[in-house]
């Protein structure tokens, strides 16, 4: 059995990493997804209004399959 078609913008999975204050967790999370061998992915990571320095670290990865979402402000775990 075969798959159905996808287009070929729409990758096969999507990695979802909620963050808020990041910092170096963060960063090593995102370069460790960025370096799997496996390709067809997208990252999505959802800042949840951080303080710290995390727009500029997300920032600082150049790689389309990165997505990067920002709430201006911290809406916490119901938000």
């Amino acid at each position: 059995m075969t798959s159905p078609a996808r287009p070929a913008a729409v990758p096969a999975v999507s990695v979802c990493v909620p963050t808020f204050n990041g910092g170096e967790p963060l960063r090593a999370a995102i370069a460790s997804v960025l370096s799997q061998t496996w390709q067809d992915f997208e990252l999505v990571v959802i800042d949840d209004g951080s303080t710290d320095a995390t727009p500029d670290l997300v920032q600082a990865f150049d790689d389309p399959r990165l997505r990067y979402l920002r709430n201006p402000r911290n809406l916490g775990p119901e938000g």
